[in-house]
């Protein structure tokens, strides 16, 4: 990939070596935004304790495509993460490896230096194939101290709450979190049980009759649920009953 500044670099190598970090940094910040109060508004937005560039997500997304075209692993295991674009070009990377082992190796680093809500977001993870390492990987994570680690243990359950073998286990980690205080991972917890919902209707009833949740969780998923095209409007007034 080449830039206007002129300043070329090869992404898809077939191996990357410590040496190659410093010449990476450069060329990421050939793509800095230069409006201080744009980089300024982004860092609080992410509300990261990271250093922000200010690269577009297309931009990074396409650094993302160019490292996957060579030996991405060895990128990897340079261990690069110093900006929060750093991370996030890790964190596309991780979710592209298909051995599950192998890629929860990678995670387990990464879910220990995510700070920001858009480190955990940004993990798409395919499930296919791998259902019952998901939800054991999603009980290791909730137990936690670190919060967002624990948001993304909850990732790959919004994958897993499509199948219907999987709910009972989902509502039963859910209860999981009757103490939780940590807003960004009361905010995902909501968004879940709201696919619940949306999904599983009967069960996930049966789940507001009686759960162990945190008050802020079921009010703010019963809002999600409220402000949802998917759900019916007579389904709306009934879930109002089990507001908090």
């Amino acid at each position: 990939m080449e830039r206007e500044k002129g300043f070329y670099m090869i992404l898809n190598k077939d191996q990357w070596k410590y040496k190659d970090i410093a010449d990476f940094q450069k060329y990421l910040k050939t793509f800095e935004n230069k409006d201080i109060k744009k980089k300024e508004w982004c860092k609080n937005l992410l509300n990261t304790t990271m250093p922000v560039l200010g690269l577009k997500t297309n931009t990074i997304k396409d650094i993302v495509k160019a490292i996957l075209k060579g030996n991405y692993l060895t990128f990897l295991d340079l261990m690069i993460w110093e900006y929060y674009e750093n991370t996030a070009i890790n964190g596309f990377l991780i979710t592209k490896i298909a051995d599950f082992d192998l890629m929860k190796k990678y995670l387990d680093i990464y879910s220990e230096r995510a700070d920001n809500w858009a480190t955990c977001d940004l993990l798409a993870f395919d499930v296919k194939n791998n259902e019952e390492k998901f939800l054991n990987l999603s009980l290791e994570y909730i137990k936690s101290q670190k919060p967002f680690k624990r948001r993304i243990g909850i990732e790959p359950l919004l994958m897993l709450v499509k199948k219907e073998e999987f709910v009972d286990a989902i509502l039963h980690i859910l209860d999981k979190f009757e103490n939780e205080e940590e807003y960004y991972v009361n905010m995902m917890n909501a968004w879940l049980l709201c696919e619940c919902f949306i999904r599983h209707r009967e069960k996930t009833l049966a789940y507001f009759e009686k759960n162990k949740l945190n008050k802020f969780t079921i009010n703010k998923a019963i809002s999600k649920c409220r402000d949802s095209f998917r759900v019916s409007k007579e389904d709306k007034n009934t879930l109002l009953k089990f507001k908090r």
